[in-house]
């Protein structure tokens, strides 16, 4: 494992490769795999039976559930919430054997991530069949199926995944305050929303008399 060693926490019953990585303040539970090349950030949880796959990407501040899969390549940003049993896909078209009947090997298909933003949450027992994104502060609520790209800031459910809400960066269903305005009721957040995408509003700076 590469990385200061006295800094992360591995129980000894953790599968963690030599070649991965893992930052400071880094916890890897019971039966958790890491495979080789995978980097995951500081101040990061990996559940109890969790796999993170080869030269999987996980920034800092991240939890991943019990028996959560994170398969290559994907990428999780700083702050991202992987519930559990989650599985984020990574091929497009899967086949155990190719058309004339041949077993598949790795040269056989191109492997496709699932990225996910920042501040992002995915509930438990959810799929995301890669290529997708779940943009920044999203939540994807639990046994939803993901097939395309999720905005910044939409709460989606069902199968397949659709929006039904918009959420702030508590989590918490924003209230409507006009046609194209919202607030998070525990925040005090200000958002604008435009063509189908939420934005934060901008800050107002008020100036003395």
């Amino acid at each position: 494992m590469n990385s200061d060693e006295t800094s992360a926490h591995v129980v000894a019953s953790a599968d963690v490769d030599e070649r991965a990585t893992l930052g400071s303040g880094t916890t890897v539970w019971h039966l958790a795999q890491i495979r080789e090349d995978a980097v995951v950030g500081q101040g990061c949880t990996v559940g109890r039976g969790a796999y993170v796959g080869p030269g999987v990407r996980i920034g800092d501040g991240c939890k991943l559930q019990n028996y959560s899969l994170v398969y290559e390549p994907a990428v999780l940003e700083d702050g991202v919430f992987i519930g559990p049993a989650v599985v984020l896909t990574n091929d497009l078209y899967p086949r155990a054997v190719t058309p004339d009947g041949t077993v598949k090997t790795a040269d056989d298909w191109q492997a496709v991530g699932v990225t996910v933003r920042t501040g992002a949450a995915i509930g438990a027992r959810a799929v995301c069949v890669a290529p997708v994104t779940v943009g920044r502060w999203a939540t994807v609520a639990a046994g939803a199926v993901v097939t395309a790209d999720v905005p910044d800031f939409a709460l989606v459910a069902g199968v397949p995944a659709r929006r039904i809400r918009w959420v702030g960066r508590a989590g918490v269903p924003l209230e409507r305050t006009g046609p194209e305005s919202w607030r998070c009721p525990s925040t005090g957040d200000e958002f604008v929303e435009s063509g189908g995408a939420l934005r934060e509003a901008p800050a107002v700076i008020s100036f003395p008399d």
